[in-house]
């Protein structure tokens, strides 16, 4: 099968339903995922409309059972995987939030989402990658991860990205001797539900740098954070 498979979580709207749009651009067969069934049918048939190559299937990325039932949906389905893109996140804090007052409850929901599905999902998805040495598994991180970058307020946000960065490293360092590259990347201040009407980006926009890491054919770097096509230290 030529036809690039690729995977995107909570696409319905937003990042992932622009990344979505995106891909299906470029010829590639996207598994559009999300939580709510309803939405996630109406986003894919949306596209659909325009003639683009897209199938929904349903994703809690916090529920063990549904991601396996996903794996299982595209390995019967195609026999592989080319490409993830862990969009689905949250951030459930307010402006003004701080780590001395933060409920471990929002903690622990946060990364569950944030760190933990990302995870759970590589675990799932890279052995339909390893089947033909290829793959290409970006994790939509932000610059409240960077330590660089990283100052007071959204603990829990700033927490689980740092995590899901030091995540990135990680399943990069074990799958470089594969086909399979791994990437975080950060869509910018970007007109979504979470970025507000406000940010100067597109959503479209947003996802050009995490649509371009997914589709590269050349020898790009493993295990990078990227902004705008350009490679950010960590």
């Amino acid at each position: 099968m030529d036809t690039k498979i690729a995977v995107v979580t909570g696409a319905n709207r937003g990042l992932g339903f622009a990344i979505s749009r995106l891909l299906a651009m470029e010829g590639i067969k996207v598994v559009l995922t999300s939580r709510d069934g309803a939405k996630g049918q109406a986003a894919t048939e949306k596209l659909q409309a325009q003639g683009l190559d897209v199938v929904w299937h349903q994703l809690s990325v916090t529920d063990s059972d549904s991601i396996q039932q996903l794996a299982d949906f595209i390995e019967q389905q195609f026999g592989k995987l080319d490409i993830l893109i862990n969009n689905a996140g949250i951030n459930p804090e307010s402006s003004g939030s701080s780590a001395l007052e933060i409920q471990l409850e929002t903690l622990q929901t946060t990364m569950k989402t944030n760190v933990y599905g990302p995870l759970l999902l590589s675990q799932a998805l890279v052995p339909l990658m390893k089947i033909h040495n290829y793959g290409r598994i970006v994790n939509l991180s932000a610059g409240m991860g960077l330590f660089k970058e990283m100052e007071a307020g959204f603990p829990a946000y700033c927490l689980s990205k740092a995590a899901l960065n030091a995540l990135t490293i990680i399943l990069a360092a074990e799958l470089q001797e594969t086909g399979i590259k791994v990437n975080a990347a950060s869509p910018g201040w970007a007109k979504t539900d979470m970025g507000g009407s406000d940010a100067p980006k597109t959503a479209e926009e947003g996802a050009d740098t995490i649509v371009w890491l997914a589709t590269c054919l050349h020898d790009i770097p493993n295990g990078g954070f990227w902004r705008d096509r350009q490679l950010i230290p960590w």
